[in-house]
């Protein structure tokens, strides 16, 4: 059997100081993805100068600003890769991530996704005085960019939900989790996380309430689904 291929989809908006880097990250996977698209959410930045310096190794597409869910959706529908990978452009992938998952996904082949360990660090352009404390280096990545995926999966749980402005892929793991699809943790470090000064969960404050909104969405649906105990006689 061939190997499947694996599509790479990279929202983009005014990164051009971090997009290089995340882009490299991909391009040394010990695993070739097949296809890189990078979705420019409408950037006023030189985001797409520095993505098109890398050719035909990388597909551009423009779209004018939706958010990050409108991205990757957009993104999961020009690829046409069997399994569906993500990176945020101010993140990187350690070259095994790909390769890592991909065997995972060839040794248990009921498994519908698979998602690694991520590693935080503090962007060296971010003053020293300005950094937060990161309290865990290390930690279990339930995060779209560790998240190794089958086309087919992804579409039975559907498109990320364009509402949320943070928090939509907490809500569309939530889904796949609700649905029952089997999934795994590899305890390998697939990601680094970079934080900065212009992360989203900090320039997106007044949107914060949408991560208790989503939970709230999550409940509603769990007691929606829950049987109906038979009264006892």
């Amino acid at each position: 059997m061939s190997r499947p291929t694996i599509s790479v989809i990279i929202p983009v908006h005014n990164r051009e100081q971090y997009v290089t880097e995340a882009i490299k990250s991909i391009l040394a996977q010990t695993c070739p993805a097949t296809e890189i698209w990078a979705i420019d959410d409408g950037s006023t930045d030189k985001s797409a100068d520095v993505i098109q310096r890398f050719g035909d190794r990388v597909h551009y597409h423009y779209q004018s600003n939706s958010g990050a869910a409108t991205a990757r959706n957009t993104g999961v529908e020009l690829s046409q890769g069997d399994l569906l990978a993500f990176l945020d452009s101010d993140d990187l992938w350690v070259p095994e991530k790909l390769a890592l998952q991909l065997a995972e996904l060839e040794k248990n082949p009921d498994l519908a996704m698979v998602f690694g360990h991520v590693r935080q660090f503090c962007s060296p352009d971010w003053p020293t005085d300005q950094r937060p404390r990161i309290t865990a280096e290390v930690m279990a990545g339930y995060h779209v960019g560790t998240l190794l995926v089958r086309r087919d999966a992804f579409h039975q749980v559907g498109p990320f939900e364009t509402q949320w402005r943070v928090g939509e892929f907490v809500s569309w793991q939530a889904k796949a989790t609700d649905m029952g699809l089997p999934m795994a943790m590899l305890p390998e470090v697939v990601m680094e996380r970079r934080l900065h000064a212009t992360n989203m969960g900090r320039t997106e404050r007044t949107h914060s309430q949408d991560y208790l909104r989503i939970v709230r969405a999550a409940l509603e649906r769990r007691r929606s689904q829950a049987p109906i105990s038979e009264p006892q006689p």
